[in-house]
């Protein structure tokens, strides 16, 4: 533990973790937190007095006292040319294996997650922090004793790094400033900002970023506080940071154009946060039965609350002048072609949102970048993007984003066994530090998860009777729980080191009268 002027470290020695963790990068960050700590605290508090205000009334809407700004003319600062075309990104957690491979894999893009994708092990936080250090300077490689060397590739244009920082919901316990564990999203933010802010821009980039879990546009507004105070701070030039926000939460969705508003000298645009999106419509819902999905691999981007939302997305961002990027192609190509039918739908996938108007999407494994290439390549041909494609048709309203109850699909006892069996290996993933996990061919984050024991709880809640004639019941998924422990610990090569601690914990957060906002939050006091 170290301590100095009101800043103490807790955690420990990490390789290289001296060269992250300086005296002044360390204030630097403690600066944030006394500047915007509070503020955070605030926004939380509003988020649970807006989720009680929407389950009384039993619907969202787009805010009355925002209407000047959807109404005004506006538009959000022009893309920086080293992002102006964004048609393929790749997503991922910071190792440094996932970090090379990522920048070598042909993508534009590489979303460096230090969110979803990644385990907060006071290890993978400090040691992501090296890593984004190390390709910043283009000084990052990996030798693997007796196996493999990974290094940049200097026949392909590397990936332009978009670095995601922890949701606003979170804590570091392992820094604290004056007494108090810093907001995690101002640890992430800051060092990647402290440390390599100005190295990005003397190369001809700059510190650019994916914003998630985001709520609603004040929660946009203490971002576009915080990148105001960090390049003041600094000396960096007011609007080199850029910044795209995840579209991932029910609220978020009523409040796009004022996201983009809030952000506008350092916004990138919107994307879509399919995963996450379901999870909070469940969330914000979760006691009504008028939001009650069926089984999560029935509800496609078709469904037309998701097709309302996407079509939104992008009629808002190029009103606005902004990137749409596309949702998560999570799909995992295999050597021969046994997942043939899972290419086809990737191709489907890509295809409907690059003739949609998205300027690009998203894709989980280095083998779907081709897919992705191939289905924007046709419709942008030469143009960086199609921004100029205003999607003046769209016109969606409220009722349309909340027509939950138009989605098909059935409830059915094999979807119940699937959440089950995907939420609890996802957990047993996560606790044992690998926060993008390889799950029956689909790269899996804690999205995955809190779909999987959100939509149990809310099931479970609500008496859900399912095609079978079965009602969901506690005993029923106890059962359910039970039998897939069993399975796991008789299945080959399954690491039931952290089963135990993954089938409790899962209990705890599918079925507790009490429902936990995020799975993670728990999770995090179970790791060091």
């Amino acid at each position: 533990m170290s301590e100095t002027a009101g800043v103490k470290v807790l955690g420990g020695a990490v390789e290289r973790g001296d060269e992250i963790l300086t005296a002044e990068a360390l204030q630097f960050v403690a600066g944030l937190q006394r500047a915007f700590g509070a503020r955070r605290d605030e926004l939380l508090e509003r988020r649970k007095q807006r989720r009680a205000e929407a389950a009384e009334k039993g619907r969202l809407d787009f805010l009355e006292e925002t209407k000047h700004v959807r109404e005004g003319d506006w538009q959000v600062a022009a893309p920086p040319a080293d992002i102006a075309d964004r048609r393929v990104e790749i997503t991922g957690p910071t190792d440094r294996k996932m970090a090379i491979n990522a920048l070598n894999s042909g993508a534009k893009i590489w979303l460096a997650d230090l969110e979803d994708a990644n385990t907060p092990h006071w290890d993978n936080v400090v040691s992501g922090q090296v890593n984004l250090y190390d390709l910043v300077r283009k000084q990052i490689e990996l030798h693997v004793p007796g196996g493999k060397s990974y290094t940049l590739r200097d026949d392909v244009t590397h990936a332009v790094p978009l670095v995601r920082p922890r949701g606003w919901h979170f804590d570091e316990k392992h820094i604290e400033v004056d007494g108090k564990p810093v907001v995690a999203a101002l640890v992430d933010f800051g060092l990647h900002f402290f440390h390599n802010a100005r190295e990005l821009i003397n190369r001809g980039s700059g510190p650019y970023f994916y914003l998630p879990k985001m709520e609603s546009h004040l929660e946009a507004r203490l971002w576009n506080e915080v990148f105001t105070h960090a390049q003041k701070e600094l000396g960096i030039p007011h609007g080199s940071v850029r910044a795209t926000v995840l579209i991932e939460t029910y609220p978020a969705a009523f409040e796009m154009e004022e996201i983009l508003y809030e952000l506008r000298d350092h916004s990138a645009g919107l994307n879509a946060g399919r995963w996450d999106y379901l999870f909070s419509v469940i969330k914000t819902f979760r006691d009504s039965d008028k939001y009650i999905l069926p089984d999560r691999n029935a509800v496609t981007m078709t469904a037309p609350f998701m097709r309302a939302y996407t079509e939104l997305l992008v009629s808002t961002c190029h009103k606005r002048g902004a990137f749409a990027i596309g949702g998560m192609a999570a799909f995992i190509p295999t050597k021969d072609d046994s997942n043939a039918a899972a290419m086809e739908k990737v191709h489907a996938d890509k295809k409907r949102e690059a003739g949609d108007g998205f300027d690009g999407s998203w894709v989980a494994h280095p083998g779907l970048v081709p897919i992705c290439f191939e289905e924007f390549d046709a419709v942008l041909g030469d143009k960086p993007n199609q921004i100029e494609r205003t999607r003046e048709d769209v016109s969606i309203t409220a009722d349309q984003l909340l027509a939950v109850s138009e989605t098909p699909g059935d409830k059915t006892i094999e979807g119940l066994r699937g959440a089950v069996d995907v939420g609890v290996r996802y957990i047993v993933s996560w606790l044992g530090g690998n926060g993008a996990a390889a799950i029956h061919n689909l790269m899996e984050d804690a999205a995955t998860a809190e779909i999987s024991r959100s939509q149990i709880w809310q099931w479970l809640h609500n008496n859900v009777q399912l095609a079978g004639g079965q009602t969901v019941t506690l005993e029923l998924v106890r059962e359910i729980l039970a039998d897939t422990e069993k399975a796991l610990r008789a299945e080959a090569g399954f690491p039931t080191e952290n089963l135990s601690s993954a089938v409790e914990l899962f209990e705890q957060v599918a079925v507790a009268d009490d429902f936990v906002d995020f799975l993670t939050l728990p999770a995090y006091e179970q790791i060091d």
